[in-house]
């Protein structure tokens, strides 16, 4: 760092020790001499004011203690591409044999302290992965060099840097020829507000982390158009709101990630639903209060995002089951995550919620990252078939076709009972005689699970309800012994029953159908 400022230094960001800022005013400060810098901090409580001292408005901040004075001499106004490079890397002269390690997604690259420059230079022209986070990137440098020195790159991280514009990191990129991935997040950019002209810097580009840029969606299409070949996007915290229709942009995309930005509203899907490819949409905390599909009726399938297979909208506001009901109509999905809504806490058994959910969703196979075996998914769905029985008779249900006319009121509540009676027949009256509503607290039986061919595996006590069916206590059993998928057979053993162990064999009957009473053992075997 130097006293002098540079002639483009308003607008350019800057560190000082941990902190960055960007710098909002170049000048002087009345009765004090020489040169200032007025920063404002990312960090809103680094700074002392919001650009007004002693009554004169210097510079506007978005926080009234987001802004302070500095000297230059304390502003760090960064390095270019190449020198942090060469710095990270020990190509400067500083050589002292040491190992070093680096990390870059789920890759990571070593790199060995060598005897000369020239064979660090020709190690370096061999790497793949080059990660200068933190470096104080802030310029491209000479580009023709970039070109020399990183030929053979295709991975580069350069978040967390002093990267003022979108431009500075074209001109980077556009000296990589083979680049498929860049992180250039948290670096608050400037993006272009107009179309640009076509650039070949990105054409390579598969992978892009846009993460605490600042960048807006309408910055995103524009700048879309340079990336012709891009598969993923990370957008994560970057207060999108408004969403766009995408205009022969994204065609490629295959993942989304747009998590941690606050949308208008659920609506704002509908504007990006047209995505060709999109397999993965990720939503964690956007604060999306429901899910809906206008373009297609019960038990129908939506033209909406026609590829998605996976979705995570945990961390959200959603509420109500028709939220839920709304995701069958996806034709591809095949993986959800949903945990923390307000829609997790409306069954006091999170068993039950989860049966819940994989009935309602026909071709789920991943829930909240467990899967979906073939027999929890016969399980949920007889069970959901049984419970809500008697509501689809006095909606108008009958066993009889020709008299099955259920209400549109159950069919929107129920969207998927029509194909769950053609898959396993119409519950039969003696079915649902006696059941206990799904809400009712039912007595609970306290039992210890064991494993007799397992012994390393601990017994373990559950207080489980005695109407609880066998197929669900199976399922409750895969998730807590994370067994693959293995046929369980379970039976039990009775102080009452003494050296006799009886068989669970029927999936379809609850515990009290057993016998089994509170202190019984259950046997597990796999």
């Amino acid at each position: 760092m130097t006293a002098s400022v540079p002639p483009d230094a308003l607008g350019r960001r800057v560190s000082c020790g941990t902190d960055y800022g960007t710098v909002r005013y170049v000048g002087s400060v009345s009765r004090t001499s020489g040169i200032w810098l007025g920063v404002e901090w990312d960090d809103p409580q680094r700074g002392k004011h919001d650009g007004c001292y002693e009554g004169t408005q210097y510079f506007k901040c978005r926080h009234p203690k987001g802004g302070s004075f500095i000297r230059p001499n304390k502003a760090n106004f960064g390095v270019d591409f190449l020198t942090a490079v060469k710095d990270r890397y020990g190509l400067n002269d500083k050589q002292d044999g040491t190992e070093n390690t680096v990390v870059f997604g789920t890759k990571t690259v070593e790199f060995v302290g060598m005897d000369s420059v020239a064979e660090q230079q020709r190690q370096l022209n061999k790497l793949v992965d080059i990660s200068v986070r933190e470096c104080a990137v802030s310029h491209a440098g000479q580009t023709e060099e970039i070109s020399r020195t990183c030929a053979n790159m295709r991975h580069i991280n350069l978040s967390k840097n002093l990267i003022s514009s979108w431009e500075t990191v074209m001109d980077i990129a556009s000296h990589v020829q083979n680049l498929e991935t860049l992180n250039v997040s948290e670096n608050k950019m400037k993006f272009p507000s107009t179309s640009t002209s076509m650039s070949s810097a990105f054409s390579n580009l598969k992978i892009l982390a846009l993460n605490q840029t600042e960048i807006t969606w309408t910055e995103v299409l524009l700048c879309a158009q340079g990336w012709p070949a891009l598969e993923e996007l990370y957008l994560s915290s970057n207060n999108i709101t408004v969403l766009e229709r995408p205009d022969n942009v994204l065609k490629t995309l295959k993942l989304l990630d747009l998590s941690d930005n606050q949308l208008l509203d659920g609506n704002q899907l509908h504007l990006i639903a047209h995505l060709p490819r999109l397999e993965q949409l990720i939503l964690r905390n956007t604060g999306i209060s429901s899910i809906h599909f206008p373009d297609a009726g019960f038990g129908c399938k939506t033209k909406m995002f026609p590829s998605l297979k996976r979705l995570a909208i945990n961390d959200n506001k959603i509420s109500q089951w028709s939220s839920i009901n709304e995701l069958d109509k996806l034709p591809s999905l095949r993986s959800l995550q949903c945990n923390n809504n307000p829609l997790m806490d409306t069954e006091k058994n999170p068993e039950t919620l989860i049966q819940l959910i994989i009935a309602k969703i026909s071709q789920l196979e991943v829930l909240n990252n467990c899967e979906i075996l073939p027999a929890e998914r016969r399980g949920a769905e007889l069970d959901y078939r049984k419970i809500f029985g008697n509501d689809w008779l006095e909606a108008g249900g009958h066993w009889d076709p020709e008299k099955n006319k259920p209400s549109e009121e159950f069919l929107a509540a129920h969207p998927r009972y029509p194909s769950l009676c053609l898959k396993y027949g119409a519950p039969e009256e003696g079915e649902l005689k006696g059941r206990q509503p799904l809400t009712l607290k039912n007595q609970l039986l306290t039992l210890t699970i064991k494993c007799p061919e397992k012994p390393e595996q601990k017994p373990v006590e559950k207080r489980l309800p005695e109407s609880m069916t066998i197929q669900k206590v199976k399922g409750l059993l895969y998730r807590l012994f994370k067994i693959p998928g293995s046929e369980l057979k379970l039976s039990y053993e009775s102080s009452k029953l003494e050296g006799k162990e009886v068989e669970l064999d029927n999936d379809l009957k609850p515990l009290q159908f057993y016998s089994i009473e509170s202190g019984d053992c259950v046997l597990v075997r796999w």
